[in-house]
This record gives structure tokens, C-alpha cells and sequence, in this order.
């Protein structure tokens, strides 16, 4: 048994590194100003979501939650080139999130979030976790929302260890 979690682990982490690597390369091939909507398309596949821009343009989510730790925000503008390329799981996004916002807002801002929750013993409340590096280490970003769909308020923890890593 421990030889197979062993085996899991190297190969959840070699997976993980991949992506990581992935989106480097991916990332270096496509510049502001010159890259076409379908060249992100190429390189990051299709968007779990696209949010219109009030000046035409529009933002596509590319999230890697829940395996991985990133949250790209690709702006393309109203003349189909690529204007910005911004990675949003940090600490400056995450102090935008205030309370009273609602969960599209959040999640406008995030990105999918690596995991929903709620809790029998907090009926009225929901908790959504992103899973974050800060530098080396891992992190969890929630937010809590009241049963209304608005933010109550938000946290930073260490990321657990999994159920992988305890045995």
C-alpha cells in the first residue's frame, strides 16, 4: 500500500509539474498586442468562462483548480488582440474580494475556485476554497458567503495536507 501511494504521489506531482511547465511555454508564445484571440485559444484551449468588457473586448477564465494553483485572466480587446495576461490567485486579488460582494462578482475576479462547500451545522453559509502558491508554499483562499450569494468575509490558510501525504 505505501508503494502505491508513493507512486501516485510522484505521478500527481510529475502531472502537476507538467502543468506548470506547460503554461510557461504556453504563456512565452503569445504577446500583448500581437496575440489573436485564437492564438490563445491554441495555446490554453477553450475558457471556462468569457466575461464581455464594457469597451467591446471580453476576458477568458483559463483556471487550473483544483489540481493545480493558477488562475489565468486573458483580456482580449475589442480589436482581437490579446491586452493583457494576468495570473489573479495573489494576495492583490484577493484583497479586492469585500464583503457584500456576490458570488459572480468573486468569481469574475478568481476564476472557478478549486472547491464548494457547505456545512450542516452552518445551513445559511457557503465556503468556496482556491488553492494558491505563496512562493513555496501552498495556500488556501476562502471566502465565505451568507445565504444570500454575498461575501461575509475571507481567509488565508496553509493548505492541508491530503489524504495522500498523511500515510
Amino acid at each position: 500500500m505505501g508503494l502505491w501511494k508513493g507512486i501516485v504521489m510522484a505521478s500527481l506531482l510529475g502531472s502537476l509539474l507538467a502543468l506548470v511547465g506547460c503554461d510557461r511555454d504556453r504563456i512565452a508564445k503569445l504577446e500583448e498586442g500581437v496575440a489573436t484571440e485564437a492564438d490563445v485559444r491554441k495555446q490554453f484551449g477553450e475558457p471556462q468562462a468569457t466575461y464581455n468588457e464594457a469597451d467591446g473586448g471580453k476576458t477568458l477564465e483559463f483556471t487550473r483548480q483544483p489540481e493545480g494553483q493558477t488562475a489565468y485572466m486573458i483580456t482580449i480587446g475589442a480589436d482581437g488582440k490579446m491586452s493583457a495576461l494576468r495570473q489573479v490567485l495573489k494576495p492583490a486579488e484577493f484583497a479586492k474580494v469585500q464583503p457584500g460582494m456576490d458570488k459572480s462578482e468573486v468569481r469574475r475576479l478568481l476564476g472557478r475556485p478549486a472547491k464548494t462547500a457547505k456545512y450542516d451545522l452552518k445551513p445559511d453559509e457557503e465556503h468556496w476554497d482556491w488553492r494558491w502558491l505563496d512562493g513555496q508554499m501552498s495556500k488556501v483562499f476562502t471566502v465565505t458567503f451568507n445565504r444570500d450569494g454575498k461575501v461575509m468575509s475571507s481567509a488565508v490558510s496553509d493548505e492541508p495536507p491530503s489524504d495522500l501525504k498523511r500515510n
